[in-house]
């Protein structure tokens, strides 16, 4: 960091907003402050800092701390002031809005989507009311009152989303264009809130957008739009808006989908556009960073810009001023997303000191980039683009110098190559697992084979094509065909490569401190590895200049003619050996960025303009073209000590690996987790010996038909793939155990085809029939494709996947075997749902499914006469012996002696816990049957079962009324503790020792 105070300032400035957005808490901030007080003199007396310096830096922190709460202090809503009411009594209510559309408008299917900066709200009941008084008399009071409430202002910015009625209603929503005022009418309500532990939490992002409600509005009709007048037709994001569109059409006419929507997110950055299975395709392999506008688009434009001019006979200084204004023009045709932003604040600094004669140092560009950014806008802190940008592109100035020597005897070409592929999966590796909680170990070799194609092929290609087709079609016509057939080769190796199995790896959430120690050990690592093992050190060193200098280097008389960047330009300067041997006695890790590019005229005999571009678009790739790296770091022997030191930090770093890839739980204890995914039903269940079994996957229930194709959104909400897969990896399952689908209703079934495609699954179970619907046979084709063994429950099977945790399956009765050999197809899935009794550390759970009354009625029947212990007698003498089998794990248990005691096969010595089954029991969980709904959990079932507990999966405000009050009514009957998920969002039940302790996301209103 010598020489460098700018990332000083930034680095404390950052340390000061993220410790005010960590500790939220007034005293929790507090004492955070006093402990980072504390520690700041051992802090700055490792780094060497004194004088003036420290007083600098303390100001960073503290303004960086400062900024933060004071702009989070003023991010509320106005609203509740305006109207006078509080926000509980807000949501919901009908309103009249009147503004200003601040955004493009998103049309998908039968929604459309837009932000709209509010300038009057007024509620129905008042706007009855006074054309109630209106009409009955002129009331000059209310006259008053209603002049002063429309001359009253405000100044709220909302999202707000339109049901779209007819198909027709498309093209009225697609002529909305940014800059109208509209008058709307709707209903204002809350965002929603994370209602699963690690949920997304939509209300929290929209606050970090300065948005505090949500309109909703049915149909366009309600939705009046006029375009501004005067001043207010000067508006360039509108016609940035325009000018996107334009260029999406030419795209569309040159390639079809997905090709389209792809090579549209690749050149001007319309990622919404992008096919969902292709984006999730390039998702899984870590190859998302090519479908967004950064650094690499940026470089092209830059270098393709000055080459232009240098062709036009234009001087260097003009075209680089010319370059310098157009940046920002591209900045906004891209989309204007944080790291295409990052790139474009880069690339103008980079460009002005140019222009300037002034030396480039990229890593005090990138924190100048950063510093301006959240000056702008503090919440770019937890913007993930933000934030893998800024990482990934200092990771590369600072890392890959490091990595370069791994392969310095590899082909130029290809050393470049590799060495930023693996500097940049290294770097973006934590992030990554942090908010996608996955890698796949195929993401090197992907981004290796891949990205070249895409960025120096196909980019360009595309781009020109794009181009020409507003000159000559068939020309451009020629060149999209070509792009097509790369982006088919494309396609295949992405598809081929997320074929093979076993390459993809679940993380759960690592936590901030092991995301730190991971890359100061990375560092140091790599650091020592980059010391020479032995030898005497070269007379001749050259490291890379870190100040700014001048220009002309020619007066200093130490231009160094021996270390020439592949760019083209003088990278570094001769230093004195002494120095050099002063660094070595000091033993200090000397940090050298790798961009401290010198800029040179145009009367050059080296490098052109277009490469002058490239340097200054993309300063954290120059290390890649030096022969050593220009961040050549000096090499001393490596003693004994460091190489124990190397290889502890080795350990430690794979240890450290192995650690964070582990599924937390705690010791010894299972965990039941009924998941809040709305109308239907998802349970994860975690064994004391941590096998896992997920009980149904919820699901969407679409109720249209082909008639209404139009509604059909282009990535349609679904729940297994929006809620249970993300919970599921957020939590670290690294694979289940079972899958158990009650019946094959959609809600039920519907998210776990999802789970499917993305979770490896050991075995599935189901109640041996299909409903004959398309969904739930492409759900059991998805399971033997993928050879995930079918298993068709019935009454007296059990499931033992540990020794403390026991299924008992006491419903649905053995049927007997389809003639034809097919499933048999059951109409009423509820009645056939599989209902089991799971007994784990001492504690009993009912899960009931959708079990109707009639099959209650049925079950008590089999306890009462004991044809339910006969059917587990039944399956005993079948087998002849208790099945524990290590591949399936289905077992039967044993009966030894009476139906009430346990039971001890003497071959075997295998315990087998038997329920009892009595009169009557207690059980301490009932998971209510069909969501509460009336046709099930009758007076008799819950008398029988009398359990300590009862939980309703239900959504909220759903149609269907659940949970009926009269179930309500005879739960608190017999006594049992209810919980909701529509009330109290995802509820927890930790087992241990017979005890069960509960937690819920929502505090119940």
């Amino acid at each position: 960091m010598k020489g460098r105070p700018l990332l000083r300032f930034t680095i404390f400035w950052l340390c000061g907003s993220g410790m005010a957005c960590l500790l939220t808490e007034g005293w929790t901030l507090f004492w955070g402050v006093v402990g980072a007080m504390a520690c700041l003199p051992l802090l700055l007396r490792f780094m060497n800092i004194r004088g003036w310096s420290i007083l600098l830096l303390v100001i960073a922190f503290a303004g960086g701390l400062i900024q933060w709460e004071w702009n989070d202090f003023r991010n509320y809503s106005t609203l509740p002031a305006y109207l006078h009411r509080s926000t509980d009594v807000i949501d919901g209510l009908d309103v009249q809005v009147e503004g200003e559309l601040v955004s493009d408008v998103q049309v998908d299917g039968d929604r459309a989507g837009f932000e709209m900066q509010v300038s009057s709200l007024r509620l129905y009941e008042e706007t009855d009311k006074e054309v109630k008084n209106q009409d009955s008399s002129p009331d000059p009071s209310l006259q008053s009152l209603k002049s002063q409430a429309t001359s009253d202002k405000m100044n709220e910015r909302v999202i707000v989303q339109v049901r779209l009625m007819e198909e027709q209603e498309q093209h009225t929503a697609a002529s909305w264009k940014r800059g109208d005022k509209l008058k709307l009418s709707g209903s204002i309500v809350l965002p929603g809130e994370a209602r699963n532990f690690g949920g997304f939490d939509y209300r929290s992002y929209l606050r970090t957008q300065y948005i505090h409600w949500m309109v909703k509005v049915k149909g366009a009709s309600s939705v009046h739009a006029s375009s501004p007048e005067g001043l207010g037709k000067i508006n360039i994001l509108r016609w940035t808006d325009s000018a996107r569109l334009l260029l999406g059409s030419a795209v569309d006419r040159l390639f079809p989908e997905p090709h389209a929507g792809y090579m549209k997110g690749l050149i001007i950055g319309m990622a919404k556009d992008i096919d969902p299975g292709t984006y999730g395709q390039f998702s899984q392999l870590g190859l998302t960073h090519i479908l967004a506008i950064s650094g690499t688009h940026v470089a092209v434009y830059v270098a393709s810009l000055l080459m232009l001019l240098s062709w036009l006979r234009l001087t260097r200084e003009t075209a680089l001023t010319i370059v310098l204004v157009l940046v920002p023009a591209y900045v906004l045709l891209s989309g204007g997303s944080p790291s295409v932003i990052r790139a474009g604040m880069m690339s103008m600094i980079g460009l002005y000191m140019a222009k300037r004669g002034l030396a480039r140092d990229g890593i005090q560009i990138i924190s100048a980039a950063a510093m301006l950014m959240l000056w702008w806008n503090p919440y770019f802190l937890l913007n993930v683009s933000f934030q893998l940008s800024f990482l990934v592109t200092a990771g590369l100035m600072i890392y890959m110098p490091l990595i370069n020597r791994l392969f310095d005897k590899w082909p130029k070409s290809l050393a470049a190559t590799a060495s930023v592929t693996v500097t940049a999966q290294l770097i973006s590796f934590p992030v990554t697992i942090l908010y996608f909680n996955q890698f796949s170990l195929l993401s090197f070799a992907a981004n290796f084979l891949l990205v070249s194609l895409i960025s120096a092929v196909v980019l360009p290609l595309g781009t020109v094509a794009m181009i020409l087709s507003f000159v000559w079609l068939p020309l451009a016509k020629l060149l999209a065909w070509i792009a097509i057939q790369l982006n088919q080769l494309t396609f295949l190796s992405v598809e081929w490569m997320n074929s093979l199995p076993g390459f993809v790896m679940i993380w759960p959430i690592p936590s901030l401190l092991w995301i730190a120690s991971y890359y100061v050990i990375l560092y140091v690592l790599l650091y020592l590895l980059h010391q020479r093992s032995g030898g005497e050190i070269p007379q001749n060193i050259h490291v890379a200049e870190e100040d700014t200098a001048p220009l002309d280097m020619s007066s200093r008389g130490a231009t160094q003619r021996g270390s020439t960047l592949a760019l083209g330009f003088n990278s570094s300067r001769s230093v004195d050996t002494q120095s050099l041997y002063t660094a070595k006695a000091n033993n200090r890790l000397q940090l050298s960025a790798p961009d401290p590019l010198p800029t040179r005229r145009a009367t050059s005999d080296h490098g052109s303009l277009s490469t002058l571009g490239a340097s200054i678009a993309w300063p954290e790739y120059a290390s890649a073209f030096t022969s050593r790296g220009a961040a050549f770091y000096s090499e001393v022997r490596m003693s004994q000590a460091k190489r124990w030191l190397c290889g502890v930090l080795a350990v430690s770093f794979v240890a450290g690996l192995w650690w964070a890839y582990q599924t937390p739980r705690p010791a010894g204890t299972g965990v039941v987790q009924f998941l809040d995914i709305g109308q239907g039903d998802s349970t994860l269940i975690t064994t004391p010996e941590g096998k896992h079994i997920l009980v149904d996957g919820g699901g969407t229930v679409n109720f249209g038909g082909s008639e209404h194709s139009w509604k059909t959104r282009r990535d349609p909400y679904e729940v297994g793939a929006k809620v249970v897969v993300p919970l599921l990896k957020k939590r670290g399952i690294h694979q289940l155990d079972a899958v158990i689908v009650t019946h094959a209703d959609q809600d039920h079934a519907g998210g776990l085809q999802a789970v499917l495609e993305q979770i490896p699954v050991k075995r599935f179970i189901f109640n041996g029939t299909t409903s004959g619907k398309e969904k739930f046979d492409q759900l059991l084709d998805t399971a033997v494709q993928r050879q995930i063994p079918l298993f068709a429950t019935h009454q007296g099977m059990t499931y033992k996947p540990d020794s403390e945790t026991a299924l008992y399956f006491i419903s649905p009765e053995r049927s007997g075997p389809n003639p034809t050999g097919d499933l048999p197809v059951l109409e009423n899935q509820n009645g056939g749902s599989v209902v089991f009794l799971l007994e784990m550390a001492g504690t009993s759970m009912l899960f009931t499914g959708d079990m109707e009354a009639a099959t209650e009625q049925d079950v008590l029947y089999d306890i009462q006469d004991g044809s339910l212990a006969t059917s587990f007698q039944q399956d005993v003498q079948k087998s002849g012996r208790t099945v524990a089998d290590s591949e399936t794990n289905i077992v039967v248990p044993e009966w030894m002696g009476s139906l009430a005691e346990n039971g001890r096969d003497h071959r075997s010595s295998t315990v087998v816990t038997v329920p009892r089954l009595q009169s009557h029991r207690s059980i301490d969980v009932l998971k209510v049957a069909h969501h509460g709904s009336k046709t099930s959990s009758s007076e008799a079932w819950l008398q029988y079962w009398n359990a300590k507990a009862a939980l309703i999966s239900a959504g909220v405000n759903n149609t269907y009324g659940h949970p009926n009050p009269g179930v309500m009514k005879r739960l608190e009957a017999v006594g049992s503790k209810i919980y909701r998920t529509d009330q109290m969002g995802e509820v927890q039940m930790s087992v241990k020792d017979g005890e069960i302790s509960v937690r819920y996301k929502l505090a119940p209103r």
